[in-house]
């Protein structure tokens, strides 16, 4: 899920200069009547909602799935290799010559069908977490208006670039959304 945090933390980032950019324009007694921050933490949305929790499940499942397919043929070549070594001594310098290439083909299809489903899987794990980036901030933006909040900045994590280095709890807003996102997504 590391790429995860990248990517929410590359659109927040933007967000959160903006915000920033916005407020020294402000006047300053303005800014403080009518400023209410929040913070919210996209990554334990998407890991603790029962909607995020539900998709995380399907992908890690769709995931050991393929990869118990590529460990099959990887286990398949192993014993056509060591079938091969066992030959190799009765075999004349032609044949071996043909076994070991038909047996590099196999070797090259397998490497290729590896990195097709490394990008497949980069591919569906990016399409996952758009979807539920959108979600997640259309729940944000529903508890910020219902709170009130003027700004609300993605918090971070220790695995990527850490926005929010310090904030009181009480302006984490993470279980509010987390409740809003199951609401709207429970259906």
């Amino acid at each position: 899920m590391y790429m995860t945090g990248i990517l929410l933390r590359r659109a927040t980032l933007a967000l959160a200069a903006t915000a920033i950019l916005v407020l020294t324009m402000l006047p300053t007694a303005q800014a403080a009547d009518a400023f209410k921050m929040g913070v919210v933490d996209p990554q334990a949305v998407l890991e603790k909602s029962k909607a995020g929790k539900k998709a995380l499940d399907g992908f890690k499942e769709y995931v050991a799935t393929r990869q118990k397919l590529l460990a099959g043929d990887e286990e398949e070549l192993r014993n056509q290799e060591k079938t091969l070594k066992d030959q190799m001594a009765k075999l004349s310098d032609t044949e071996k010559k043909e076994k070991e290439t038909q047996f590099r083909v196999k070797v090259q299809d397998f490497q290729k069908r590896a990195q097709e489903f490394n990008q497949e899987l980069q591919g569906k794990q990016k399409e996952l977490l758009d979807d539920y980036m959108k979600r997640i901030s259309s729940a944000t933006k529903t508890v910020a208006e219902k709170g009130g909040f003027t700004l609300v900045v993605d918090k971070g994590s220790e695995q990527v670039v850490k926005i929010v280095i310090y904030h009181k709890d009480t302006i984490d807003i993470t279980e509010q959304v987390i409740k809003e996102f199951d609401r709207v997504n429970s259906k």
